[in-house]
């Protein structure tokens, strides 16, 4: 036997994709909220995943969970234009679109923009509004651009909205149309924070005294940077199995018995682009089903309704879309 065999060691994986710089700004803009923010890791990696798949989020749990502080401090890492919009009973659309006004000087009607044109846009209890100013975002977060009065109004790049709302049972609120619903890449349930984190949360507000937490999260992110990362999310590399894999899971939500509505092709879709984003975060050209399996309860949870009768039994729709993933076969 010759003595010079050469030993197997695992090949070094090389990524057809720059994707250190993207990386580097994932871990800048974690480490600024976190300067802050305590735990809550899930809500914070999926808004990042949503901005990177240019895609915006819905934020839903009870009140002082840090879901608005989150939204603003993650804004604030980017270098862009920010608007936020408390929604109130008696908003009304022009509140948030803009609304024409007559110039005495020119005899002329000047269209006047609402705070929904700006880059990063946090509508706070997006479900305290009625049905018609929900109504007025459709446009806005499907086409990004607004129609007043015949003219079309196009949104700057990067256009993302944060909304945060009350779990639907809370009293003085408006459920949100499935149709606004299917327009949020995320619903991300944000859950109390662990005992352990409760107590570090205590100690570092008694350490804070009375500093603006503001000014402690720096900007580390430009809007070019943004364009450049979401472009780069689009070259990420998906084997035609995958691809199969991310409808067959989709499909099985309309043929289910168990739910009354399934998921548009939008849902699949928004699979797609965010599964990209977790491969890229994680240094990787190409997705895997872990990835797609990350980001598919946050997706579809939304989009879904179980039968009356499942409901009544207490099944709820993460564990719905959690059996559901498991009868799919996965690629190899």
């Amino acid at each position: 036997m010759e003595d010079n065999l050469q030993e197997n060691t695992p090949q070094e994986f090389n990524s057809r994709i720059d994707l250190s710089q993207l990386q580097e700004a994932v871990a800048k803009v974690k480490t600024e909220l976190g300067k802050v923010i305590i735990g809550q890791q899930e809500m914070i990696e999926l808004l990042i995943i949503s901005i990177l798949a240019n895609g915006h989020s819905l934020i839903e749990g009870v009140p002082g969970v840090a879901k608005t502080v989150t939204a603003k401090l993650l804004a604030k890492t980017m270098n862009v234009e920010f608007s936020r919009i408390q929604f109130t009973p008696d908003l009304m659309p022009s509140d948030i679109l803009g609304t024409s006004i007559f110039n005495v000087k020119t005899s002329e009607f000047e269209f006047k923009k609402g705070p929904i044109f700006s880059n990063i846009i946090l509508i706070d209890e997006i479900n305290r509004a009625p049905a018609k100013t929900q109504a007025a975002l459709f446009e806005a977060m499907a086409e990004r651009q607004i129609t007043i009065d015949g003219h079309e109004y196009p949104m700057q790049p990067p256009f993302l909205v944060f909304a945060t709302q009350n779990p639907v049972e809370q009293e003085g609120t408006y459920r949100l149309p499935e149709a606004q619903l299917d327009r949020f890449l995320f619903k991300i349930n944000v859950r109390y924070p662990s005992l352990e984190e409760e107590v570090r949360i205590l100690e570092t507000k008694h350490q804070q005294k009375n500093n603006d937490i503001e000014l402690m999260v720096q900007s580390v992110l430009s809007a070019k940077q943004i364009a450049e990362y979401q472009n780069t999310i689009k070259d990420i590399i998906v084997e035609d199995n995958l691809l199969k894999y991310i409808a067959a899971i989709v499909n099985n939500t309309r043929t289910n018995a168990n739910l009354y509505l399934g998921a548009s092709p939008r849902a699949s879709i928004a699979i797609l682009d965010a599964s990209k984003a977790v491969a890229a975060i994680n240094g990787r050209d190409f997705i895997t089903p872990d990835d797609i399996k990350k980001v598919v309860s946050p997706i579809l949870c939304h989009r879904i309704i179980l039968t009356p009768e499942r409901e009544m039994e207490g099944l709820t729709a993460e564990k719905m879309i959690q059996d559901l993933v498991q009868t799919i076969e996965i690629p190899r």
